[in-house]
């Protein structure tokens, strides 16, 4: 029964027994994560180390503190002092004098306990501090391990990849295990000592009473184990719901403009409402999984403290044991079920940190569908020469859909290219395969007669600029957008290169110049402003080969005419290559390439292809009407 749109308790409670379609869908992390976790302690095992034998000497110290107590009541509160007395001899003895032994012996007692509780404190404090800071130095080197990771993944990853599970892997999945590291392992080695250490010292007391104690661990064994099963499909399935909102909001708050401009807003939120309902039953049923174990554990410490209270009396009615031992026996039996009861928590913890260790995991064994050369070849000094040899290419690596079939074309050094044709027929495949941002399936690409599969991916894009349709600015000011934060790019050629690409015509008229700070896609700069930052940004980096993908399409008349200007300067001296669909920007080019289907149809000049009347004259004559 559904109550608001959303389940009943009954409901709620049901579906911890039943799986979900996240946990058929999804696909799950197959090999050991909590193992592959700890291998992370590695490099700090010393303070790992440390931390453990405090936890010893913390465990040993709890265990005293009991029996420091109920040796006082023995000896100095029930009358063990007397019996003191006439083991050395006396028989008469003044009733002040026994009473100030008594109360002496109760000062030393107090003082041993506040001594232990002083160094409890004081290794708790250390322990705490150095596990936090090993912590934190682990998640530091994870994100950075995943960072460093993700940005050596192809271009064909993020195709298919949303951006919003990514960052979910770097924020949330990182730090959902910070837990384990700063707190979990340790807390855990210690509960499971604490409790060996009690159970060892309750049995050297009084066996009968110890198997007194013990008589529900059997229960406590079956809900555990119960706990354990439900938790890891709760846990897993809390991570691939808030994954999901995650790459909801990325896309939709990325496309707010769109969403508006359509009216759109109703309806995605309708959307919205509807992931972060699946994510809030998610977590409800994660918090009942939490609710169950915690309230019945606790249930079954009361009902053995009961049974050592009542088996307890009678003994010491019975004469079998001293109140002294019963008190510790109440005070263990209390301490025996706190590191169980803690185990929910640690449960909790630790489920959802292998939850989401399993995500990372997966993200870290993701191979780049480009492999690097182990050992690339160098080349001293790139020239610029470009070969495609019957080159193949599909982005889907099936035969039955070639984006480029059989193509063949060679480019001088310092030879102009410009590539045109229809839509899809397959220009900007071109321009990104040269970048190897995709690799090809048959064929070869040569740069400088070098096939680019031997050479290294930095080494090509070093030498490889390239000027998109659409340019992404990043938030920072105006210089740092140019370099790109390369500090062997200095101020001066910052400058220059904005001159060079008339840049420095607005630039120059803003408050702060270079130092204008930039929000994020440059949305404070127009179309014809971000495409000059972006020259600029290129040719900062002084490529041999430039490629301009449509550079001018989203560039109004006067800005185009400063780009025109730059351009021809830009390319002097270097291999260009030029996809446009306005045939007026690359009639100068020495040489024009026709793509149709994927295939080349024409070459040749921009007089020569009109002299053919072909599909390039074609193109013209549509232009111009």
């Amino acid at each position: 029964m559904k109550q608001n749109g959303k389940p009943s308790l009954k409901d709620r409670f049901m579906s911890l027994f039943r799986p979900q379609d996240e946990e058929r869908e999804d696909i799950h992390y197959n090999g050991r994560p909590m193992r592959r976790l700890v291998g992370y302690l590695k490099p700090h095992r010393k303070v790992f180390v440390l931390c453990l034998c405090m936890v010893l000497a913390l465990t040993v110290l709890e265990l005293v503190r009991p029996m420091i107590i109920g040796n006082a009541i023995d000896r100095y509160i029930t009358g063990e002092t007397s019996e003191t007395l006439q083991a050395e001899g006396r028989t008469e003895w003044d009733p002040g004098e026994l009473a100030d032994q008594r109360f002496e012996g109760v000062l030393i007692a107090a003082g041993m306990y506040l001594a232990v509780l002083l160094l409890v404190m004081i290794l708790n404090r250390t322990q705490t501090m150095m596990l936090q800071r090993m912590g934190q130095d682990i998640i530091y080197e994870i994100r950075n391990q995943l960072f460093t990771h993700v940005e050596s993944l192809t271009m064909r990853f993020f195709d298919t990849t949303p951006v919003g599970k990514i960052v979910t892997r770097l924020t949330n999945d990182v730090e959902a295990i910070n837990e384990v590291f700063s707190n979990n392992l340790v807390k855990l080695f210690r509960n499971v000592v604490k409790m060996i250490g009690l159970a060892a010292i309750m049995i050297s007391l009084n066996p009968r009473m110890a198997l007194y104690s013990f008589i529900l661990l059997p229960v406590i064994a079956a809900l555990t184990l119960l706990f354990r099963m439900i938790s890891r499909k709760t846990y897993r399935l809390v991570r691939t719901r808030l994954t999901a909102l995650n790459t909801f909001l990325s896309e939709h708050l990325s496309g707010m403009k769109v969403i508006r401009i359509f009216g759109q807003e109703q309806k995605k939120f309708e959307e919205f409402e509807q992931k972060n309902s699946s994510l809030y039953n998610a977590s409800f049923r994660e918090m009942m999984v939490f609710a169950i174990f915690r309230p019945g554990i606790y249930l079954l410490s009361i009902a053995a403290l009961m049974i050592i209270m009542l088996t307890g009396g009678r003994e010491v009615l019975g004469g079998a044991i001293t109140i002294g031992t019963l008190y510790i026996f109440l005070q263990y039996i209390n301490s025996f079920f706190e590191p169980i009861q803690e185990l929910a928590e640690q449960f909790t913890t630790l489920q959802s940190a292998i939850s989401a260790s399993e995500k990372i995991f997966t993200l870290l064994d993701t191979q780049p569908a480009i492999p690097e050369e182990k050992d690339p070849v160098v080349l001293p000094e790139i020239r610029g020469k470009i070969t495609f040899d019957h080159v193949w290419f599909s982005y889907s690596g099936k035969e039955d859909d070639w984006v480029l079939r059989d193509v063949s074309f060679e480019i001088a050094p310092g030879q102009s290219v410009a590539f045109v044709g229809a839509t899809g027929a397959g220009k900007s495949s071109i321009l990104n395969l040269i970048g190897r941002y995709y690799d090809i399936q048959k064929g070869s690409i040569r740069i400088d007669d070098t096939d680019i599969r031997d050479m290294s991916r930095e080494q090509i894009r070093r030498a490889v600029g390239q000027v998109q349709q659409d340019v992404f600015l990043f938030t920072g000011d105006i210089a740092s957008n140019i370099r790109l934060r390369d500090k062997s790019i200095s101020d001066d050629a910052v400058r220059e290169a904005a001159r060079e690409v008339n840049a420095a015509r607005f630039i120059d008229r803003l408050p702060d110049g270079y130092a204008s700070r930039v929000t994020e896609r440059g949305a404070t700069f127009s179309a014809g402003e971000r495409q000059l930052l972006s020259f600029a940004r290129t040719l900062a980096y002084d490529p041999r080969i430039l490629i301009l993908d449509e550079a001018t399409a989203n560039i109004d008349t006067e800005t185009e005419m400063w780009i025109q200007e730059a351009v021809t300067r830009l390319m002097r001296g270097r291999t260009s290559i030029m996809v446009a669909h306005r045939l007026s920007t690359i009639q100068h080019c020495d040489r024009i390439i026709v793509m149709h289907h994927g295939r080349i149809r024409e070459t040749g000049t921009h007089q020569e292809l009109l002299a053919m009347d072909g599909i390039y004259k074609k193109l013209y004559q549509l232009q111009l009407s």
